[in-house]
């Protein structure tokens, strides 16, 4: 099998911390790459880097380090040579975990030249469904790049009941045929062990997620100035743990201008892995009031380290957690407030109540994913015999 590594050496070399979508990628890598190879794009070249360069490529991106860069140039040099007269096999799978490229006419092309059976990760329909939470113009890219999944697809694996169903009932809305498709839920990454963060004097709650329209920090960031000219010195701490996206202007002068969140709001745009267990495991909770989510990968970090989740009311967020997290409506202010100071207390019954209803919880495995994938592989060739 190929697996296209472009986005991901994109970002990378570009210096950009590791999204959601990137760290599945990686476990696709982690996983497949003992019997895969790598595929880059670039220049209007498709190139598949030889085995041995691909395994080269794959520890570098999986174990990056301070030299990433030439170390990736040079592995490509090198395997350049053996790549440009090199035909695909028409018995291989390519497996695109990112959407990346999917949105060129380019692709389609090299897709049926190459013959390779492509498997696409679809990871969400929102640029569709919520365009005004995304960039101006992605919702066009996005339909170009589903409209290739479903056009070419010799299968689809999706994150979630929710995404799968999403992609459905846009084929059927757009006259396309499904493909073949399964639901593979996502694990939490393996949190190096921590100890729970103890440099604040006050609760405090976390914010984990990149700061952009439809993850609400403008609504929790309202609340906590009520908050503050409520308890003073008293209200808890917020801290945000995530880089900063797009058209997210007005959360931004809140946390530079308001003088008043200064001392009680705390962001961290880049945190390692052992800072981020440490600052969830001493959390009171959770917050995670998006507007819509492909999947939810922060629910799972907290409640797999068993600490308690607020959050919206979303059916993703149901189908992968169950009643455990407390579920508001995203627009509900008052309800989140009240949530809060109920939750900032140390004896609060109702955090209580959500620590044991985690008693049972089971986080997704990447085991489990796999051997859902693998089955999904074995029944694609049991099909086409």
């Amino acid at each position: 099998m190929i697996i296209d590594i472009t986005r991901l050496l994109d970002r990378r070399m570009q210096g950009r911390l590791p999204t959601g979508v990137d760290r599945v990628s990686l476990e696709y890598i982690r996983y497949f790459g003992a019997r895969a190879t790598a595929l880059v794009r670039f220049s209007g070249q498709w190139i598949e880097l030889s085995s041995p360069h691909s395994k080269q490529l794959f520890e570098v991106l999986l174990s990056p380090t301070g030299n990433f860069n030439s170390k990736i140039r040079g592995i490509i040099a090198q395997s350049f040579p053996f790549s440009m007269a090199k035909r695909f096999s028409s018995r291989q799978y390519l497996f695109n975990t990112g959407h990346s490229g999917l949105e060129k006419s380019e692709y389609l092309t090299r897709l049926k030249r190459s013959g390779l059976k492509p498997i696409f990760f679809v990871h969400d329909l929102i640029p569709l469904s919520y365009p005004e939470y995304c960039r101006p113009g992605e919702a066009e890219k996005h339909r170009h790049r589903i409209n290739m999944m479903l056009s070419m697809g010799y299968g689809l694996i999706a994150n979630s009941q929710e995404t799968l169903t999403a992609v459905s009932e846009y084929a059927q809305a757009n006259g396309f045929s499904m493909p073949p498709a399964v639901v593979a839920l996502l694990a939490p990454p393996k949190f190096p062990y921590a100890m729970p963060n103890a440099t604040l004097n006050q609760p405090y709650f976390v914010m984990l997620g990149t700061i952009e329209p439809r993850k609400n920090h403008w609504l929790i960031l309202h609340i906590w100035r009520q908050l503050i000219q409520l308890m003073g010195d008293r209200t808890p701490r917020l801290v945000i743990v995530g880089q900063r996206g797009w058209e997210c202007e007005n959360v931004v002068d809140l946390l530079e201008r308001c003088e008043s969140l200064k001392g009680f709001v705390f962001e961290y745009t880049h945190c390692k892995d052992t800072e981020l267990a440490a600052w969830l495991l001493g959390a009171q909770a959770l917050l995670f009031p998006s507007f819509i989510e492909g999947y939810g990968m922060p629910l799972i970090e907290a409640l797999s380290m068993k600490v308690p989740v607020i959050a919206s009311d979303l059916n993703v967020f149901r189908e992968i957690a169950g009643d455990i997290p407390e579920y508001i409506d995203p627009l509900d202010g008052l309800k989140w407030k009240e949530l809060i100071l109920e939750y900032a207390q140390i004896n609060s019954l109702k955090r209580w109540a959500q620590i044991q209803r985690m008693a049972g919880f089971l986080a997704p495995t990447w085991q489990g994913h796999f051997e859902r994938v693998e089955s999904f592989i074995e029944t694609l060739e049991l099909a086409k015999c």
